[in-house]
This record gives C-alpha cells, sequence and structure tokens, in this order.
C-alpha cells in the first residue's frame, strides 16, 4: 500500500507538471486537455473512493500550487473526483464494457460544471453558451480521447490483484 501511494504521488507529480507545462499550450475551441483528472479518476477505479479521493487531493493541491490558482479548488474538485469515480468502480463490475470512457466522461462533466459553479461564487463570470460549447465540449472530447491509454498505461503500474472472498461459516 504504500508503494502504491508512492507510485501515485510521483505519476501525479509527473501529470501536474506535464498538465502545466504542455497541456495547457494545447487548446482545441479554448477546451484543454486535464490529465491530472483523467490520472486520479483511473487511480480510483484500479484502487478504490479512498485512494482515489487522497490522489485527487494530492494532485489538485500540486496543481494549485503551480499553476497559482485559488489554492485548494481544484484540490477540492479532484478529492470529489477521484471519491466517486472510485465509488463507480466498485459499484461495476470488472467486465463492464469501458467502465473508464463513462468514469471519464462523468467526471469531466461535474469537475466542469462544478469548476464553474465555485467560479461563479467567487466572482468570475463566463456566458453559458460559452461554457458549453466552447470549454466543455472540447475539454470532455480530449479527456475521452485520453482515457484509453492512461488508464492502460496505469494498469500497468497498478496492477489488479484478484480479490480473495472469505467464507464464513455459520455459527453452530
Amino acid at each position: 500500500m504504500i508503494a502504491d501511494a508512492v507510485k501515485a504521488g510521483a505519476l501525479l507529480l509527473f501529470a501536474a507538471l506535464v498538465q502545466v507545462s504542455i497541456a495547457s499550450t494545447i487548446e482545441v475551441a479554448e477546451g484543454h486537455p486535464s490529465l491530472v483528472l483523467v490520472f486520479v479518476v483511473a487511480l480510483a477505479l484500479l484502487r478504490g473512493p479512498i485512494f482515489g479521493a487522497c490522489a485527487g487531493f494530492w494532485a489538485g493541491l500540486v496543481l494549485d500550487v503551480a499553476s497559482l490558482g485559488t489554492l485548494g479548488l481544484t484540490s477540492l474538485l479532484l478529492t470529489l473526483a477521484g471519491h466517486f469515480s472510485g465509488r463507480f468502480g466498485e459499484a461495476t463490475s470488472r467486465s463492464s464494457a469501458h467502465p473508464q470512457l463513462v468514469a471519464v466522461g462523468l467526471a469531466t462533466v461535474a469537475v466542469g460544471f462544478a469548476d464553474g459553479v465555485l467560479h461563479f461564487m467567487l466572482g468570475s463570470t463566463l456566458s453559458a453558451s460559452d461554457f458549453f460549447v466552447a470549454v466543455l465540449l472540447p475539454t470532455l472530447a480530449l479527456n475521452m480521447l485520453l482515457s484509453y491509454p492512461i488508464y492502460a498505461l496505469t494498469r500497468r503500474i497498478f496492477p489488479v490483484t484478484p480479490r480473495i472472498r472469505r467464507e464464513v461459516s455459520p455459527a453452530v
């Protein structure tokens, strides 16, 4: 478990640095890919909601510090995304068709809405049509394109261990 935490911390630190330095320059109709969100969702699907929430908090804190954004805003959003993606991973079976694609899509839309609401509460304004068409849809498309390769890389680094079912004998 400690080894997983160290590997996840290093992976998310690298992903945050790549997102701040390289991915922020990639723009499709004002939308940017969110590497860190996709990595947090992949980790949460593979390791559960608590690990996903901790990974989301760590990655969000690194992103907030690296981008000089509002401290705690991204941490809050990625913590919630990691937790609920982990819960989604527990609710779906391992044989489900494309759980990473569904989880990344849901997390991208939820984080986008929550980010818009929180920025509105902090005083920033953006019209709804600009938000939906110019920001959310391109970001969703880019994140969905990144979901398969990032999930495959994360699954290779964090292999899935088979769950052991414990049989409980009835009390006599």
